[in-house]
Order: C-alpha cells, then sequence, then structure tokens
C-alpha cells in the first residue's frame, strides 16, 4: 500500500510573518485564523495528523489546506471559495421597489397588501420574471418593513 501524496507548504520570510501577524490580531473569522494556524504548522513538516491535533480540527482539512496552498498559494488558502447557489432574486433597485410599494395603500378592495399581492404585483410590473410570496417576506423582514409592523406603513396601526 502506497503512502498519499503529502504537499508540501513552504513559507517565504514575509509569508510567515504575515500569517504570524494576521493570527495574532485577531481581527478575521475564525475559520481564516485556523487555517492560518495549519499553514504555519504544516510549513514546520509536521505530520497532518500532529497538525489537526494541535489545531483542533481534523487530518483530512489539513490535508486539504496543504494541497491548495501548494496549488494557489496562501492567500487563496486563507479564504474561502465562492460556493455555488442561485443569484438572488432581488437587487437593491428591485429591493427599493418592493418597500416603496408595500409602503403604499393597498390595492383596490384590499385594506393592506399581503406577500402574496406584492409578489404578483412586482412580476406585472416586470421588475422580476418571478418570485414567491416567502422571498418577498424575507426581502421586507431585512429591511425593517415587514407588513404588520407599525413602523412600515404597509398595515394599519
Amino acid at each position: 500500500m502506497s503512502k498519499p501524496k503529502q504537499f508540501r507548504v513552504v513559507l517565504t520570510d514575509d509569508e510567515r510573518a504575515a500569517l504570524v501577524a494576521f493570527t495574532t490580531k485577531g481581527v478575521a473569522s475564525a475559520r481564516e485564523l485556523r487555517r492560518a494556524r495549519v499553514l504555519l504548522l504544516a510549513a514546520e513538516d509536521r505530520l497532518d495528523a500532529e497538525v489537526a491535533d494541535a489545531v483542533g480540527c481534523c487530518p483530512a482539512t489539513v490535508e486539504r489546506l496543504r494541497r491548495r496552498c501548494a496549488d494557489e498559494g496562501v492567500a487563496a488558502a486563507l479564504r474561502d471559495r465562492t460556493r455555488p447557489g442561485a443569484s438572488p432574486l432581488l437587487d437593491d433597485q428591485a429591493e427599493a421597489v418592493l418597500v416603496a410599494l408595500a409602503c403604499t395603500d393597498g390595492p383596490a378592495g384590499r385594506g393592506t397588501w399581503t406577500m402574496r399581492l406584492l409578489a404578483e404585483r412586482l412580476v406585472a410590473l416586470d421588475v422580476v420574471a418571478r418570485i414567491s410570496a416567502e422571498t418577498v417576506r424575507r426581502a421586507l423582514k431585512k429591511t425593517s418593513s415587514s407588513p404588520g409592523s407599525a413602523r412600515s406603513g404597509a398595515s394599519p396601526t
């Protein structure tokens, strides 16, 4: 059985000094600080299991960070990669239209706007191609313009 390939972490003096400063300032996320500590220990030619025990992660994490540092560099190993996912349906301008619409009087025959009515109106106004009532609710909650709130103007007090 062959030993798995272990990537070496080689740091320049500047990179090492930057990582030490990065870990001592404590202004980064815990995830980034842990990655910096892993890279510093891995540069000392310690085994993955030793580094994992010292930092409090699993050896597979150390191996992935070693590989990423060797392939993409120290800066890339510290940062999260972009994650896949759908882009937001509402950009800043669309959210502004939604909030402005929610602050108006309700449609004819209705006292207030409902989430579903707001979603239908946004589609009718060609602000978005499609949107659910739940997305409208989340957007209004994020902007503190939730119907039912006395301050929002979207419903009577």
